[in-house]
């Protein structure tokens, strides 16, 4: 915590070839400037000792630009270890430049704990830590069997470290898990022996940065593996959504070891003419209605802006009835700090709805008007059947959906291709703007659809549904995918199979002309 607010209030920020510029994004401010300490001018890789020059000359000169300046040295991992903290801080030390070390989580402890691998066990009650680079080791000390080796490094300068752990004495049958990306989404881990570990790293292509542990805790992987045997692991999800909706789904697919692109394939606008929407409001504030339905979080924020414009609050909604069309809705009501009166208790849905909407009793309710703030592209199946129960319904636009921009064209690429593994519509709408922009997804990606409605019109578009979410809810559909992903996994197992994502399993088809 300490970290992020020292990066948020941060004038430059130093960082090193593996803390690269993208991972800043989010954590600081627009204008900050980014100095790469990982290379030179010219591009070569700088030593400890330049490093520590470039910090100085990069804190002093932030200092003469605006006379107190706040510099970052962002390291990758803990900076107490093997990242050339004494170096640096030293450095600044002779230069009077005063300084604060904020500890981080060592690379040391956390690739093991995401691979499943404990450093210590009854049996194994100390840890070694080596830089791989390090020329001057004394191996011998660290060939006992109660003791976890752990070595960090390039893939090249891991193998001969193996190697000389092995001429050593550590017994070649010691397990050892090869750990690569750790603590990320694209972890891939190998485990093997010590006798064989060296061949392994150098027929593999592993990226780097790697880790090795070597020693009998490696043997836990198997039942301790949390991290890679998530039910999404891996998968790349395409989420045709606006980035401001999309937040709490792709949060929650990356619980589930997934990565998402959003793809913006709508965009909500004011109503071209907002004299209905303005009748509405104030017809809601003389007490016009008897109740109000919010078939979206898109129509409560419209209603809310209103209020805001013409100096509202929820004071207004006093005696009012208020029905949400699912629990998305209803949590948008409750930001507010509004109860609905009526939500689904089934189908999440405008026919859900009005399975649970009372009739219209003369002798009960006061006024038999209800107002519907919907978007312009809206279906009638809510207006019709309240109607039907004796409700007069004003229909109101609050708000239009526009067909966002094309994506880039490798997006458009990826969706046609196969490399997305599985795409999440959560409305109809979303599933007509994808196609007519991007083009519909490849037969192997896997197809998500949050209700019945929205499953039916990607099946008039020619998909396969593979998911539909048991609620109306973004949570929802995430969790029926980890389901199906889950069941991925238990057939592969069953089949003694590798698990493979869907992006692995497509097939190459060709198209044949057919002559009449």
């Amino acid at each position: 915590m300490r970290a992020a607010e020292l990066l948020q209030a941060a004038d430059v920020v130093v960082i090193d070839q593996v803390a690269r510029e993208e991972f800043l994004a989010g954590h600081v401010r627009e204008d900050v400037q980014v100095v790469d300490a990982g290379h030179g001018e010219t591009g070569q890789p700088l030593t400890t000792a330049s490093r520590a020059k470039l910090v100085v000359r990069t804190a002093k000169a932030a200092a003469d630009d605006t006379g107190e300046a706040l510099v970052v040295r962002l390291m990758d991992g803990d900076p107490a270890t093997f990242n050339g903290l004494a170096e640096e801080a030293l450095a600044c030390h002779k230069a009077g430049i005063s300084f604060e070390i904020v500890p981080g989580v060592s690379a040391v402890a956390a690739v093991p704990a995401y691979a499943g691998v404990p450093l210590t066990s009854a049996s194994s009650r100390a840890v070694h830590v080596i830089p791989a680079r390090e020329s001057k080791v004394d191996w011998s000390r660290s060939v006992d069997a109660d003791i976890t080796v752990v070595i960090l490094g390039a893939p090249d300068t891991l193998a001969p470290a193996l190697a000389n752990l092995l001429d050593a004495g550590r017994h070649p049958e010691t397990p050892v898990a090869l750990t690569a990306q750790g603590t990320t989404i694209r972890q891939s881990t190998r485990t093997t022996t010590l006798a064989e570990a060296s061949a392994t790293l150098r027929k593999a292509t592993v990226p780097f940065p790697t880790l090795a542990i070597v020693g009998s805790t490696v043997e836990l992987r198997e039942q301790l593996s949390w991290w890679e045997t998530k039910p999404l692991y891996g998968w790349n999800i395409l989420v045709p959504r606006t980035k401001d909706q999309a937040g709490s789904m792709t949060r929650r697919l990356g619980s589930y070891g997934a990565s998402s692109d959003v793809v913006p394939t709508i965009s909500v606008e004011p109503p071209r003419t907002p004299q209905q929407m303005e009748r509405a409001v104030k017809g809601l504030v003389t007490g016009r209605y008897e109740w109000i339905g919010f078939t979206s979080a898109n129509a409560v924020r419209a209603v809310r802006e209103k209020f805001v414009e013409y100096g509202l609050d929820v004071r207004a909604f006093a005696g009012l009835k208020i029905a949400a069309v699912g629990g998305v809705t209803a949590d948008s009501l409750r930001d507010w700090g509004l109860e609905p009166d009526l939500v689904p208790s089934g189908e999440q849905s405008a026919r859900g709805l009005l399975e649970d909407w009372p009739d219209f009793d003369e002798l009960v309710d006061p006024i038999n008007r209800v107002f519907l703030p919907r978007a312009d592209i809206a279906t009638d199946t809510l207006v019709a059947g309240l109607q039907e129960m004796g409700w007069e319904v004003d229909d109101v636009t609050a708000y239009r959906t526009v067909r966002a921009a094309p994506p880039a064209p490798e997006v458009r690429e990826a969706i046609k291709s196969g490399k997305f593994d599985a795409v999440c519509f959560t409305s109809s709408s979303t599933v007509r703007n994808l196609v007519g922009i991007a083009g519909k997804p490849h037969a192997s990606t896997v197809v998500a659809c949050i209700g019945p409605a929205t499953a039916k019109t990607a099946e008039e578009h020619g998909l396969r549904v593979d998911v539909l979410a048991s609620e109306a809810s973004a949570e929802s559909l995430v969790d029926a995918l980890a389901d199906f992903g889950r069941g991925l996994m238990m057939a592969a197992a069953e089949s003694g199979e590798p698990v493979r994502r869907p992006s692995e399993k497509k097939k190459s088809t060709s198209r044949r002309k057919v002559k009449a």
